[in-house]
């Protein structure tokens, strides 16, 4: 099926965005496996039974390299269900629609990038990184969790080392789901997190010491997320014991940064990010050590500022575009040169 709309599949996957890592590309296209909530897709208690109230989907997206105004997708049911009648026609219909709405989400395509464009045109410090980030939108979480934990692994990491963690995660402790073109693993619930062991040791200890420490790589440690493990485990804890995340959806902003920098290890800036690229806070601007040279170079003729303020100037000159200008400020800034010169 086809999309038409102004986006850069390509670009926006890759733009470090903490969400999750990127889709599998192969062949021109990116694949992830989505999971479909409970509603009116479940008719039919044999596919209650099989995937426990949500039904693994895999969303498969093309788009040609020059043509960011048009984009493919399909999507398939697992193998198990292909060839078999637990689905009738109603529920194959519901499930077009709901991968639709998911995949709308996914690259916030109800998000009027032309108009952000105008509101770029207004500003001589802005206009130029229009050309250089055409298409480029949030790449919003399939799901929060995978979000919170990518999000605190990211902190004083890059991307390609946070973007492996995550990877091994799913590859450790994720549902295994076999489709007609492979296999693809979800991302563990907080529920189950919470139960991973933080070490080696730790690991070794549970099972006797049975083999070398060496052997031991079930735990987070060996996915290389170091001492964030702790911050993960209590994260984990916190979502499944105390808060259920799909209340953030509910809240306001104040509401919900208050809410997320409660979790140790998270601070504004990891919490920002958590909001706007889990929740779809736009108004949320997370700002590091770099946006804040970014910000001070354009809008404070250098000065030292701290993160803090550029955050706060972030939220109020950009205001609803927040989210999106931070999102293209940085990668103008990397694009462009400008991060190279601002490192010197």
């Amino acid at each position: 099926m086809k999309v038409n709309t102004l986006v850069n599949i390509k670009l926006t996957q890759e733009s470090g965005q903490t969400s999750m890592p990127p889709w599998k590309y192969e062949k021109g296209s990116f694949s992830n496996m989505i999971y479909l909530k409970e509603g009116p897709i479940f008719n039919n208690e044999s596919l209650k039974d099989s995937y426990l109230n949500e039904l693994p989907v895999l969303l498969k997206v093309h788009q040609d390299e020059n043509d960011f105004n048009n984009f493919d997708y399909t999507h398939r049911i697992p193998k198990k269900l292909e060839n078999n009648e637990i689905l009738s026609k109603k529920d194959l219909k519901n499930i077009d629609r709901a991968v639709y709405e998911k995949l709308k989400w996914t690259f916030d395509l109800d998000f009027d990038l032309n108009g952000f464009y105008d509101f770029l045109s207004g500003d001589e410090k802005l206009v130029d990184s229009i050309e250089f980030c055409r298409g480029l939108r949030l790449f919003l979480a399939s799901n929060p969790f995978e979000c919170l934990i990518s999000s605190i692994c990211s902190a004083n990491n890059s991307i390609a080392r946070w973007t492996k963690s995550v990877e091994m995660m799913k590859d450790i402790w994720g549902e295994k789901i076999e489709f007609e073109s492979g296999t693809f693993k979800s991302f563990p619930k907080a529920s189950e997190f919470k139960g991973f062991y933080k070490t080696p040791m730790e690991e070794a200890e549970a099972d006797g010491h049975a083999m070398e420490l060496e052997c031991y790589t079930h735990n987070l440690k060996s996915c290389g997320v170091g001492y964030r493990a702790d911050y993960m485990i209590k994260a984990s804890e916190i979502f499944s014991d105390e808060h259920d995340l799909s209340d953030i959806f509910k809240m306001d902003y104040d509401e919900a940064f208050e809410l997320i920098l409660k979790t140790p290890g998270v601070g504004p800036k990891v919490a920002d990010c958590i909001l706007l690229y889990g929740f779809n806070f736009k108004e949320a601007f997370p700002s590091d050590v770099w946006i804040k040279r970014i910000v001070s170079h354009l809008y404070f003729d250098g000065e030292d500022i701290s993160a803090n303020k550029a955050r706060e100037f972030g939220m109020y000159y950009f205001g609803d575009y927040a989210g999106y200008a931070q999102l293209y400020l940085f990668h103008y800034a990397r694009k462009s040169g400008l991060m190279d010169k601002l490192n010197k």
